[in-house]
């Protein structure tokens, strides 16, 4: 007996560290602070481990808090994570970042829910390397961008909230008129993850706009 359990514990001993299975919160302010929105990510580690990584850093120190979704598209896209968003100027949000790129990890689909790196056009950055903190969820698939920009990550649920904010009204650079504010985004191993909440409340129709319309 003494052996089976000396056995046992250098088994345990011996067995590699597993890393907790981690998920992000969004914590979203809609212009209602009594019912702000959640949404629940989850990464592709094996796939996209810079990219992981990265979010995971910047969300720990803050980095995302106090941004706002700078572009929107009915029912087909949301975008945030620009650090610019933060100031009055709108002119140049959407160009801005934590002051480096990372090297593309192309290798998921777009489908529905997926979370993706933004990054300049090909025309000026040929090699596809992505944009450090700045980050778009697909609402619907978009096929035509397979095999070009980095796919890290997957909405586990506030799909609807997502899709109820991207029909927000807008300025000519699809940025939302009323502000849409990344309260906090945090770090949780999948067991601690909160429940959702209830969908934000619905803006005024919009103009559907095609996925080529999108990244110009």
């Amino acid at each position: 007996m003494k052996k089976i359990v000396l056995i046992l514990s250098a088994l345990c001993c011996a067995a590699p560290f597993v890393e907790a299975d981690e998920v992000a919160l969004l914590t979203l302010d809609t212009g209602n602070p009594k019912n702000p929105q959640r949404v629940a990510l989850e990464f592709y580690p094996a796939d996209a481990p810079g990219h992981v990584e990265n979010f995971k850093k910047l969300a720990r120190k803050g980095f995302y808090k106090g941004l706002a979704l700078h572009r929107v598209f009915p029912r087909l896209l949301v975008q945030t994570g620009d650090p610019l968003s933060k100031g009055k100027d709108r002119s140049k949000v959407g160009t801005g970042g934590p002051g480096y790129t990372l090297p593309p990890e192309i290798r998921r689909k777009h489908g529905k829910g997926a979370v993706a790196a933004a990054r300049l056009p090909d025309t000026i950055n040929p090699s596809r390397v992505s944009n450090g903190s700045q980050f778009y969820v697909c609402l619907a698939p978009m096929p035509a961008y397979d095999g070009q920009y980095t796919v890290f990550g997957q909405v586990l649920y506030g799909m609807d909230v997502l899709e109820s904010l991207s029909t927000r009204s807008v300025d000519t650079n699809d940025n939302p008129l009323e502000r849409i504010e990344i309260q906090s985004v945090k770090i949780l191993s999948r067991e601690t993850l909160p429940p959702p909440t209830a969908p934000a409340k619905p803006g005024p129709p919009q103009k559907v706009r095609r996925w080529w319309q999108i990244f110009r």
